[in-house]
């Protein structure tokens, strides 16, 4: 009993499938049944259009639906993250396969395997290292620039589609595009009016007019979510009842039905050195998109998400993605929230859903042969535009300016630049301004509040102060980054204040202070004493004492002294 007490718990862990197993009940079963339903109906629509975004054929959008969703409601701690192909992954994966040196060696098909691969592999290697942290290098304002950046290529990406034109190539030349605009192909202009019309009508109008009929929420969410599939049965049959394909509308073609036989035709070590700087950022996007999601429902339901963890799940969940035949996945913010909206409880939601996708592909795969491309453009189109943040962009610029530059600068780097490289200069620039503002850390020269024992800033407070004790609130960890500022900053301070025969340093916000900074602080120490001046610490924390201890730095303050309150600093030296 004891034994199965402790192994239990550890088995389970890697397997939280195990955990809400045990208290599945048939609620759970009746909401994740719907919400399994209502996800399948988005699933068939995106895959492909995701797939198509990416260049590859849109089988690799189905079949990333299948297979790593069904790993991942094993492995993931997220109960409603929806894992398959997403948007910003697909475009990130059409530069790839666009870069000249991938192109040279041809079979994008295998590129995109291992482009999953290596995704996977990579994860694998992060959760075994426990390096999850490291996605913390890519601050809130460089992802959303990312996004919204990427957001803008896939919309300008996919606008040819609507009028049935490939990208233009014309450059500044005015007189060409109106050359281009001119070879609209009409029948597709109109099935992409149509298919645009209809997406926007399942959204805000549809949904105020199902609340004002008091319709139930949850049948309001599935209502609402049909849009994209009505939307491919309506254009489809449209192209097949009028034969619009000899009038050149642009259609999906055929789909081999059936799975897809499991295989090791991404094992090419000279493409997975070629493709590993691409594959590198697609896991880090990947990861940071799918846990952000994955929070942001669990923290609605109080339930904890594991980010460790959730590297592993997701690793496999790609890895099974190339054996399976399937693009890159991640978890998607769409068809996550439609499953959270819909009820779904647990994965078993998800594995509902590959399982009725898993018919589709099988028995219905010839129907999607005449689906036309303009109207997965469009289904792209509606849900890719509100990633586009312009106003956060403002916001940001406004609360910091810091902030606002690395989000305006990362965008335009992704449109300008590229992807990789938009995403890379958002990130160096991210940190550099970290390193700028903790290399010149806040300091407050304070005094006493009247009548308390509270020191506080004299620029901000009315305050009293002593003409020979100098006491300096530093409120920023010492290290070699920042002492020569702090340094600067005392020396003038006591050239403004020559009465002074006591400077009083209160480390409240001190956290540590580096050898660097150590060297530099004896230095001071001595230079005061030799004018006849004592340095003084104030507040400091016990773990910094603690090395402190191990140094002789306190002998070399004496006469100066430490204090465990400013007040008694200031009663002691006053």
């Amino acid at each position: 009993m004891p034994n199965n007490s402790i192994k239990t718990p550890h088995f389970a862990s890697f397997f939280p499938i195990i955990g809400w197993l045990k208290t599945y009940s048939r609620e759970d079963v009746n909401g994740d049944l719907f919400a399994g339903v209502i996800t399948a109906i988005l699933l068939v629509p995106q895959g492909i259009a995701y797939a198509i975004l990416a260049g590859l054929p849109p089988q690799l959008g189905l079949y990333a639906s299948i297979l790593p969703p069904i790993v991942y409601a094993l492995l993931g701690t997220s109960r409603t993250l929806s894992v398959g192909p997403v948007s910003i992954a697909a475009i990130m994966i059409a530069s790839a396969l666009a870069a000249p040196e991938i192109q040279a060696l041809g079979e994008p098909l295998q590129s995109a395997l291992i482009l999953s691969a290596e995704s996977g592999v990579m994860m694998l290697m992060m959760a075994v290292l426990r390096l999850g942290s490291l996605v913390n290098f890519i601050s809130h304002p460089v992802l959303a620039g990312f996004t919204s950046g990427a957001a803008l290529l896939i919309i300008g990406s996919q606008l040819p589609q609507l009028g049935g034109l490939k990208t233009p190539a014309c450059g500044a030349d005015m007189a060409c595009y109106t050359d281009y605009l001119a070879g609209i192909n009409t029948p597709t202009a109109l099935i992409s009016l149509a298919s645009l019309s209809l997406l926007l009508f399942f959204g805000k109008p549809l949904t105020g007019l199902l609340k004002k009929a008091r319709v139930k929420l949850v049948i309001i969410t599935a209502i609402s979510k049909c849009g994209p599939l009505l939307t491919v049965i309506a254009t489809t049959l449209a192209v097949s009842h009028f034969n619009l394909t000899t009038q050149h509308v642009a259609v999906v073609g055929s789909i081999p039905a059936g799975f897809p036989k499991l295989g090791m035709d991404f094992v090419d070590p000279e493409k997975w050195h070629l493709l590993a700087p691409y594959a590198a950022f697609i896991t880090l996007i990947a990861y940071v998109e799918s846990v952000a999601i994955a929070k942001v429902t669990a923290n609605l339901r109080g339930q904890k998400i594991t980010p460790n963890q959730e590297l592993l799940a997701l690793g496999a969940a790609n890895i099974a993605a190339a054996i399976s035949g399937g693009m890159p996945v991640a978890g998607g913010f769409s068809r996550t929230m439609v499953n959270f909206s819909a009820g779904a409880r647990t994965q078993m939601a998800m594995l509902i859903a590959a399982g009725f996708l898993s018919l589709a592909v099988i028995f219905f795969s010839q129907w999607f042969a005449d689906i036309p491309k303009s109207a997965l453009a469009a289904i792209i189109l509606v849900a890719i535009f509100r990633l586009v943040r312009i106003k956060h962009i403002f916001h940001t610029w406004n609360y910091d300016r810091a902030d606002g530059i690395a989000e305006v600068v990362t965008l335009l780097g992704v449109l300008v630049l590229g992807i990789e490289e938009g995403i890379a200069l958002g990130i160096v620039l991210t940190i550099a301004s970290h390193l700028r503002k903790t290399s010149q850390p806040h300091i407050a020269i304070v005094g006493r509040v009247p009548e308390t024992e509270h020191f506080r800033n004299i620029k901000r407070h009315s305050v009293e102060t002593w003409h020979h004790l100098l006491l300096v609130r530093i409120d920023e960890s010492l290290t070699f980054t920042n002492i020569s500022f702090i340094e600067d900053y005392l020396e003038a301070e006591l050239r403004r204040q020559p009465n002074t025969k006591h400077v009083i340093l209160i480390f409240t916000s001190v956290n540590d202070i580096d050898t660097t900074a150590l060297e530099a602080l004896e230095l001071f120490n001595q230079s005061l004493l030799a004018t006849g001046k004592t340095l003084n610490i104030a507040e400091a924390k016990g773990p910094l004492l603690d090395k402190l201890e191990k140094t002789d730095f306190i002998e070399q303050l004496k006469p100066g002294k430490l204090f465990f309150r400013t007040e008694d600093a200031v009663k002691a030296l006053g």
